[in-house]
């Protein structure tokens, strides 16, 4: 049965640090001129006295977000992903993470969802950017439940973090009882036949994947990775000796992406067959999000095609 829709990530992220800023003073937004996008005007709204309308000036954004830190400020970024990791990559590696300083890079309309604006807008390879990047936690949550989590987390965390935020309303995975942990696998579903490990948006996908393959006689084991680093080595060796097959699904880049991450880990860890479901070495192209979920084979349907199609040659070796 396909999940209910949760709220929107940028709805959560706006009313979420309004709330922060309530208890915690130190608290600021920075916003490049998209806070109506991004819900960043709900702050705005709140909180006029700590809110920093940057302009279009990124690069300059980031600047001025690492010198408020140095002042013992939290400065939070607002704009789009496009916005907060391409186009000023470098201030982002040596203002921001190369001194550890206290920024939250909080990016919204990662992936494919945003809004039809055009492949120019479509960043599906942040991740693989923003892991490699020493110093820099990278976070993808998979509903307005653990965004409000992650955000109140990384509030109170000293340091650096990346924070990967979608458009549009994604279908709720979790219940109000959950918690989030920094660098934790979570196991969704248990199953017996293949490990599906994904990440962010994507993950509550994947759960509605493995209800069709149930359907089909394939018990899926489901793994939710919101956590890209650090990673749970523990966690993904585990998951895949549950099953002795993993395949990885994200609305990403499978080149250093999610993929690519627990490849790494198991190779080194736990020697596993992976498959990897995600973008392929392409550039997007706009459409609607159903029709972009076929195109690139990230729908429940598609995935759960996929899957069921797969062959692994000799029964997989379970410990």
């Amino acid at each position: 049965m396909t999940l209910p829709m949760g709220r929107p990530m940028r709805q959560v992220f706006g009313e979420t640090l309004v709330d922060l800023a309530k208890a915690d003073e130190r608290i600021v937004v920075l916003d490049g001129d998209l806070g109506s996008s991004t819900k960043a005007d709900l702050f705005e709204h709140a909180h006029p006295e700590r809110f920093l309308q940057m302009g279009v000036a990124e690069q300059n954004m980031i600047g001025v977000a690492a010198g408020l830190a140095t002042m013992g400020l939290i400065p939070f970024i607002s704009t789009f992903v496009s916005f907060a990791v391409v186009r000023p990559l470098d201030q982002v590696r040596v203002q921001v993470a190369q001194t550890g300083l206290n920024v939250k890079l909080t990016a919204g309309y990662a992936g494919l969802f945003t809004g039809m604006a055009g492949k120019t807008h479509q960043i599906v390879d942040d991740i693989s950017i923003m892991r490699a990047m020493p110093g820099m936690i990278t976070i993808s949550p998979a509903d307005d439940i653990e965004t409000e989590q992650v955000l109140r987390w990384a509030a109170d965390h000293e340091g650096p973090v990346y924070i990967r935020l979608v458009r549009d309303p994604t279908q709720r995975l979790f219940g109000d009882d959950h918690v989030f942990r920094l660098g934790s696998a979570v196991t969704v579903r248990e199953g017996t036949d293949v490990t599906l490990i994904s990440t962010g948006s994507q993950t509550p996908r994947v759960v509605d994947a493995a209800d069709l393959l149930a359907a089909r006689g394939i018990s899926a084991h489901v793994v939710h990775l919101a956590t890209l680093k650090p990673l749970d080595v523990e966690g993904i060796v585990a998951a895949a000796e549950r099953t002795g097959r993993v395949v990885t699904v994200e609305e990403h880049s499978i080149i250093g992406g999610l993929g690519g991450a627990v490849s790494e880990v198991l190779s080194e860890h736990r020697p596993t067959r992976v498959r990897r479901i995600g973008l392929r070495d392409i550039y997007t192209e706009s459409a609607p999000n159903d029709v972009l979920l076929d195109l690139y084979g990230l729908s429940a349907t598609r995935v759960a095609d996929q899957v069921g199609l797969m062959t692994w040659g000799a029964p997989a070796e379970r410990s």
